[in-house]
């Protein structure tokens, strides 16, 4: 038994880091949170092109929403774990201080869900997606590969679903309003924002002139 726990063990790790080596090079044939928003809603509506044709106005709207020191840590932002942590400590509503890295290797090797195991995962995987992939690829898999609606999945998908265009074309309002539906763009919706989510658009705006890309 041992032995066999053994090999499990040692493919786990083998498959694991062919995964990620692909993932420097290549987008995910599927994930398995795709395919839960294909059992759910029936469909899986993505597009995955290159970080050169996204443009920058949904880059700088995501990082300005997600993640502001993504080009800066390595991975993890210690201050925005610890200030979520005081913030669920204190009754309120759950927060969460994943990174775009995180989230990346939540999306595309792992689940959906607040586990412990899968936390411990998603650590590992980070640490790794940090060591082999540059920062630019790292954003590229994120913005392919996150939830941008009920069965749509990455920023092509979300633009052409909510604004007939592609990606590249979005304006510095239409890529904060996508942005903004994060991290729960199945409740919100670009096309007709609710109070809440016109107050996160305009914040994102502002946020937006301070974020630089490489």
């Amino acid at each position: 038994m041992w032995k066999f726990i053994k090999r499990i063990v040692f493919l786990v790790l083998v498959l694991s880091l062919l995964g990620l080596l692909a993932g420097r090079f290549l987008n995910p044939p599927v994930t398995i949170t795709q395919i839960g928003g294909l059992v759910k809603y029936g469909k899986l509506d993505r597009d995955y092109i290159p970080l050169s044709e996204m443009g920058s106005a949904i880059q700088k709207a995501v990082v300005a929403a997600e993640d502001q020191k993504f080009f800066q840590h390595t991975g993890f932002d210690y201050a925005a774990i610890q200030k979520a942590m005081q913030h669920n400590e204190e009754g309120k509503k759950l927060r969460g201080g994943s990174t775009i890295s995180q989230q990346t290797a939540k999306n595309i090797f792992l689940w959906q869900g607040r586990s412990w195991a899968r936390k411990g995962l998603e650590a590992g995987f980070t640490f790794a997606m940090e060591a082999l992939w540059p920062k630019e690829v790292i954003l590229e898999r994120y913005l392919n590969s996150i939830e941008m609606g009920q069965g749509v999945f990455g920023i092509q998908a979300a633009s052409q679903y909510y604004f007939s265009k592609d990606a590249q074309n979005l304006t510095k309002s239409e890529a904060a309003y996508i942005a903004a539906t994060l991290p729960n763009p199945k409740k919100y919706d670009p096309r007709n924002p609710s109070s809440y989510l016109r107050k996160r658009h305009n914040w994102i705006l502002k946020q937006m002139a301070h974020v630089r890309l490489p």
